[in-house]
This record gives structure tokens, sequence and C-alpha cells, in this order.
């Protein structure tokens, strides 16, 4: 197939391309190289992909219309996968409408031009957010119409947007909610890339909360090797992509990081943000019957895995502003 691929230099972006590129697809890739965290991250996976046979990049926002128009009129896609997105629950507080703009005015700009470009095909890329307030586990069913951030309302917004798209236009929809997504290359803004950073560096690690809150931790490769098999939708399906119910406490996983860097953590406990969640669990049963999909890295493996990474390359990483 040939996709483009919205937010192809973020952390699931990059990693979702390089595996279409593996599997013998082509890639479009766009993204906008906001400065949201150091770009320089960006760079280095976005100078990974350019290696590769198949890929081809170009520097667009998905905010803008015209410049979308023009990608449509000029190739022909046999899907659309949108993993561009304003990330960051906090960050969202401080600066709502650039979370508004992008994820939701953004996922509608590409459903339009589907539409009028003749494209079936849409996948978009959520978040387990919205389940701020539910029972645990969290499963696709459960009303999520309260969102407790503007970063979840504006992926709400955007799912809801999409569920028009496909009613009135027949668009088949795939909608992929992530559980704390982390790995090689990760995101700067997220506590796994910053808390090994600051052992590494001896600096002190800022925790929200006791450290006793728990997240579901994804693997990335788990995570875009799903993100690719949702692609098989047809209709419009909400599925969640987590590490199947496991949680791990924000504790565990700093113990690991320690392990493996052979340093203790120096910690500077913060009060807990009330936009945070204490504890995030998915049910992927639907993932796994619909999909044959199901996370195969548990996250000691995987924390393991993301610290070897971070000394591989320490030379850069040591410059990356946290």
């Amino acid at each position: 197939m040939k996709i483009l691929l919205t937010g192809v230099a973020g952390f699931i972006g990059a990693r979702t391309a390089e595996m279409l590129l593996e599997q013998g697809h082509s890639v479009l890739g766009v993204d906008n190289l906001n400065d949201y965290y150091d770009v320089r991250v960006k760079e280095y996976r976005l100078g990974r992909l350019q290696e590769l046979d198949g890929f081809v990049f170009h520097q667009i926002d998905i905010e803008n219309r015209d410049a979308l128009d023009a990608l449509f009129k000029e190739h022909s896609f046999d899907a659309v996968m949108n993993l561009a997105a304003r990330a960051g629950v906090r960050a969202s507080i401080e600066d709502p409408y650039v979370y508004l703009a992008t994820n939701t005015l953004g996922s509608l700009n590409l459903l339009d031009l589907m539409v009028k470009h003749g494209l079936k095909k849409y996948l978009m890329a959520s978040t387990s957010s919205l389940y701020a307030g539910c029972d645990m586990p969290f499963v696709e069913s459960m009303d999520v119409r309260r969102p407790l951030s503007p970063y979840a309302a504006s992926k709400l917004g955007a799912e809801a947007m999409a569920y028009s798209y496909h009613h009135l236009h027949d668009l088949d929809v795939a909608i992929v909610r992530y559980f704390t997504v982390y790995g090689p290359a990760g995101r700067p803004d997220m506590s796994p890339f910053r808390f090994i950073e600051w052992i590494k560096r001896g600096e002190p690690i800022t925790l929200y909360g006791t450290g006793e809150q728990t997240r579901d931790f994804t693997y990335i490769d788990d995570i875009a090797s799903g993100t690719i098999a949702a692609l098989q939708t047809q209709g419009y399906e909400i599925y969640n992509l987590g590490g199947g119910n496991e949680p791990i406490s924000i504790n565990q996983m700093i113990e690991q990081m320690e392990t493996h860097l052979g340093k203790k953590a120096l910690i500077d406990y913060q009060p807990m943000n009330s936009a945070d969640m204490q504890d995030t669990s998915a049910t992927i049963d639907k993932a796994k019957s619909n999909l044959g999909w199901e996370p195969v890295v548990c996250p000691m493996e995987g924390f393991k895995k993301t610290v070897l990474w971070h000394l591989s390359e320490e030379s850069w990483l040591n410059k990356i502003q946290l």
C-alpha cells in the first residue's frame, strides 16, 4: 500500500513508518517538526527513516488544509494514518487552543480531504486519557464523554468527527487508544525518557505524587505493530492498545532504571496534578480477537531495552533539553 502517515517524526509515527517500510509498503510522511520538545529527537528519528527505501517526507502541518490538499492531488493513497497530535495532559491545560487546532481541526482536514479525493481507509491515534474517572480495567465501550483535560477533550472531538464521516461517507475508521507508550527514541516530555536521563546525569527526578500510581506501560514496537494491524478494520472500531491489564507502578519503573543504569535516583516529590490519572489498565480483548494482536514485550524487558538505547546514544542525548 501507499500510506499517508502524519506525525511521522513523532515517537509512535516514526516506529510505525519504519515497520510499514520493512513490510514493503511505501510511506509519505508529514510532520510540522514543532518544538514542543527538543526537535533534535525528531530529527534523529526522521534521519533513520530517510535512509530507507519507499519513504518520502514533507514538512507540513495538518492544520494547513491547502498544503494537505496539494498532497492528495499529487498522490494516490490507499490509507491515511493520522498519528499527528499535540500530546500531554499538563501542557494542554496551559494552551488548550493549540490542542483543539491540531488534534480536532487537523483531523477534520484529513477526513474532509479523504472524502474530496475518494479515499476510504482512515486510522487515528487516540488516548487512554479519555478513561479518566472510569472504573478499571478500561473497556472501549465505556462512557468517555467527561474528559478531564483539554488534551482528552480534543481527542474525543476527533473520534466523534471520525464517526460522523464514517456514517455520512462510509469510511472505514480505526481508532487506536494508546496506553503509556515507552521505548527507545521516546518523547523527552514523558517520564521514561526524562527519568533515565535525570538518573544518568545525576540530576533529581521530578515525581508528581508518591510514585505508587500505576500505568499500563506498552513498548513502542508493540504499539506500532498494533497500529498497523488496525488497518484491516472495516466499519468504525475503537481498540485499546495497552500492556494487557498488567499495570506497573512508577516506583517499580524507577527501580528498573536504577538497576540497569547502576545509579540511584534522586527524587524531588511534587503534588499530584488534578488532571493526571492515578492508575491506568487496559482491557485488550477486542484487539486480540479482531486484530490478532497482543503485546509481546513485558515492561521489565522493555525498560532494559530503553536504558540500553539511552546509553548507546549518550553522546547526543546528554545535550537534550528535558
